[in-house]
């Protein structure tokens, strides 16, 4: 599970680092030169501070996004799962099978009443049937599981500057 930094181990990141970091969310495609032309500031300088931000991990990876119902995952679930036990064996044999299902794009540690959340892609109420029935529920020490289905995205984004 991801720990928050403390103030020390944070990149310290500057106006034109977050200029960039911008750009590179909106468009992860972008030319160091394009970049450059934006920022103000020459190739080389933008490409130092990119490696940087990559090197200490404020840039994660790069990748593509999706549109769901274009590649037949059109249906959208968010699934509070709460666990039996709360031993720390029996959620990390809880998280091991959660990361090998793909239909779970994220997974939460939550407070309340349950103790995950989990946000699941399908293609259909079928699909989703199958996942709940055959996976989700058959995974050891699962307790109880509300499913909320998702009827209209407001707002998508990963974009954080």
């Amino acid at each position: 599970m991801a720990k928050a930094l403390s103030k020390e181990e944070m990149p310290a990141l500057d106006q034109k680092d977050l200029e960039i970091l911008k750009l590179l969310q909106q468009n992860a495609r972008m030319t160091i030169k394009e970049i450059s032309e934006k920022v103000h500031l020459s190739t080389t300088p933008v490409h130092e501070r990119i490696k940087r931000m990559e090197e200490s991990g404020v840039i994660k990876q790069y990748v593509t996004l999706l549109n769901a119902s274009k590649v037949g995952k059109g249906l959208m679930v968010i699934c509070y799962v709460s666990l039996k036990q709360h031993s720390k064996n029996a959620g990390e044999k809880f998280i091991k099978g959660i990361l090998e299902m793909t239909e779970v794009l994220e997974c939460l540690t939550i407070s309340g009443e349950f103790d995950f959340m989990l946000k699941v892609v399908v293609a259909d109420m079928d699909e989703y049937y199958n996942f709940h029935v055959n996976k989700l529920s058959n995974l050891e020490n699962v307790g109880n599981v509300q499913s909320v289905f998702v009827m209209g995205v407001v707002k998508m984004t990963q974009q954080l500057v």
